[in-house]
């Protein structure tokens, strides 16, 4: 099989790689290779089950739209949210794309409301609070395509690819790149008959947080430079909706950065849910992660967050990926393959949570078949007590946050890691290769992996 452009992965960096292709009238056939199915058909059977049955392909994190679109749909319209891009190509120029890349998805159908520029004042005394307790608000506005309305949207585009020749493979896995002379040729792709190569003339890696941990394997073997960057280890907390009405009311989501006591890791909130849901992804080798999910129509009586701690590593340690893969086995060893959740006073008080705890509670949780047990069995001691202390400060901004009802759940990771090396037209050190969105370390988001896409089609030179 020959193709122009070769792009292995159907997140949002991929799908907007095809996407301004198409509409800057490239004349070379593009081919995209998808681990997951189209949209149409990412189904969770959790729905009719109402347990996790640890599929081989998780409908969440594969498939057409990548695993971000599957749980909450927010776009951050802000160039100072989402990764490491702006560092590289200026702020100026990303929020320059964001605004164009927003507009597409208003083409295609997202709301044209935008949460968090409604009430300048009330902003401006949450950030009172926030730098009184030490942290740092960082303004966002967001567009909220919602859970299910991310689908139709993403749908939409999948179908107007398919009509302009885009030729997409789905529930294919990748199995390497071919790289002969210090350039890559193309990618061999796993089939009902064994394997078969694709020849391409330009090869784009973009293969999101799920796909973080092959394109490491990708680097080792090949030689793609590359450094160990940021893997992010946390908890998804839900408190009641009453705790976080005025937050939610203004900003819709917060966005709040701090470096607490006494290790001084980053520390920061991220992918607030409304009335959300939390859910459970599953990864390879049945990894099972934590997640939360926000409708437009359906609403819980929660809001949840993730609260995630940010670890740099130095050499000679270079497996970041393999160190949060590490916790995430011991806390589903805990939790006999499922999500574990503890409320806030009994990790204070040195006890684990009991089921029936959680049932007397004010906070009910939202995703029924977590187990209930001790998340500090599993946590890193600086972890653990960057999170807490992250806690303490965050309910002086939002007060009620640290009741001893609050739930974490774990584990909550964010595989970022291995930022490949590339200049500023996305190049590696292999020639006709090059790598986007959240696995390559640049993104974080499907904002600006959109964003990066846009730039790859920009960039292209045949």
């Amino acid at each position: 099989m020959k193709t122009g452009v070769l792009i292995i992965g159907a997140g949002p960096a991929g799908i907007f790689t095809a996407l301004e292709l198409v509409r800057k009238g490239c004349d070379k056939k593009i081919t995209i290779v998808e681990k997951g199915s189209q949209i149409e058909k990412r189904v969770c059977p959790k729905q009719k089950t109402g347990r996790c049955m640890n599929c081989k392909n998780c409908a969440i994190t594969t498939g057409f739209s990548g695993a971000g679109a599957f749980s909450d749909g927010k776009l951050s319209l802000s160039s100072y949210v989402g990764g490491a891009l702006p560092d590289q190509i200026g702020h100026d120029i990303v929020q320059e794309y964001i605004s164009y890349v927003d507009g597409i998805y208003l083409e295609f159908g997202a709301d044209k409301k935008i949460e968090g520029v409604d009430n300048p004042e009330a902003i401006k005394e949450i950030r009172k609070k926030a730098i009184s307790a030490g942290l740092k608000l960082v303004d966002c506005p967001i567009r909220h395509l919602g859970t299910e309305k991310a689908q139709s949207i993403y749908y939409s585009i999948e179908q107007y690819l398919l009509n302009n020749g885009v030729e997409m493979i789905f529930n294919t896995d990748c199995k390497n790149v071919v790289i002969e002379g210090n350039a890559c040729k193309g990618a061999i792709i796993k089939t009902k008959n064994g394997e078969e190569m694709i020849d391409a003339e330009k090869v784009i890696i973009a293969t999101g947080r799920r796909g973080a941990e092959w394109l490491e394997s990708m680097c080792s073997e090949h030689g793609i430079e590359h450094q160990p960057s940021t893997v992010d280890i946390g908890v998804r907390v839900e408190v009641r909706n009453e705790i976080m009405e005025e937050v939610n009311r203004v900003l819709y989501e917060s966005k709040l950065i701090g470096y607490p006591s006494p290790f001084k890791n980053k520390v920061r909130t991220f992918c607030q849910n409304p009335g959300g849901y939390v859910a459970q992804e599953n990864y390879d080798d049945d990894l099972a992660v934590v997640n939360g999910h926000s409708y437009k129509d359906k609403k819980s009586d929660n809001t949840n967050l993730s609260i995630l701690c940010s670890h740099n590593f130095t050499y000679p340690f270079n497996q970041p990926i393999e160190y949060a893969k590490k916790i995430g086995e011991l806390t589903n060893m805990l939790g006999d393959g499922h999500i574990l959740v503890q409320r806030y006073g009994d990790i204070l008080e040195g006890k684990r949570t009991w089921q029936k705890e959680l049932q007397q509670s004010n906070v009910r949780p939202t995703l029924p078949d977590a187990v209930a047990g001790d998340i500090t069995a599993a946590m890193p001691y600086r972890t653990l007590t960057s999170i807490l202390n992250f806690i303490k400060q965050l309910d002086m901004v939002v007060p009620g946050f640290a009741s001893p009802e609050t739930l974490l759940y774990s584990p909550e990771l964010k595989f970022y890691s291995n930022k490949i090396k590339m200049d500023d037209d996305f190049n590696t050190n292999i020639a006709n290769l090059h790598c986007l969105g959240d696995s390559s370390g640049w993104t974080r988001g499907l904002m600006m992996a959109s964003v990066m896409g846009v730039m790859m089609a920009r960039k292209l030179k045949f």
